[in-house]
């Protein structure tokens, strides 16, 4: 029988813009763009023309980083055993990190202001959760992450 999981999160960045969203964005900067040429064609000034595709370049760029980031992933368990993170980044790599949920605390840093931080600790070892959250959200989940923790501790006292 498997255990009681007391809390499975995945936590993901939220994106407003999809695929089709990304290529409607680089379609009107791209028209944009050639309509300014040709003004500047027009007008006498071809030497501005390279430093148009370059603006397109860099916005494409800059999305297409956007998108990447979009696919990092932590997933949390909680069990009355352990506490598991995993994180999964854009190229596919993982990392996991698992304590005892007897030994476990959560950490809350900088409560209030914009940089909060939540972080799993055991002994000297230290991770940082939820950075894809808004500062709100990672107390939310800091507090729900905690009493997941309290949970499963009192499952292994009973």
């Amino acid at each position: 029988m498997a255990a009681p999981l007391y809390m499975d999160a995945v936590i993901k960045p939220n994106r407003s813009m999809n695929r089709r969203g990304l290529y409607v964005l680089l379609g009107v900067l791209v028209a944009c763009n050639l309509m300014v040429a040709t003004f500047l064609l027009v007008v006498g000034a071809p030497p501005v023309l390279p430093f148009l595709g370059l603006d397109i370049l860099a916005m494409g760029l800059a999305l297409r980083a956007s998108f990447r980031a979009s696919e990092r992933a932590e997933h949390v368990r909680v069990t009355a055993e352990a506490v598991t993170v995993s994180r999964e980044d854009e190229k596919g790599a993982r990392l996991v990190w698992t304590s005892p949920t007897a030994f476990t605390r959560v950490g809350i840093d900088q409560p209030g202001e914009h940089e909060t931080r939540v972080r799993l600790m055991m002994s000297r070892r230290r991770l940082t959760l939820g950075r894809a959250l808004s500062p709100p959200e990672r107390l939310d989940f800091a507090r729900a992450l905690e009493r997941a923790i309290l949970r499963a501790r009192a499952e292994r006292t009973s």
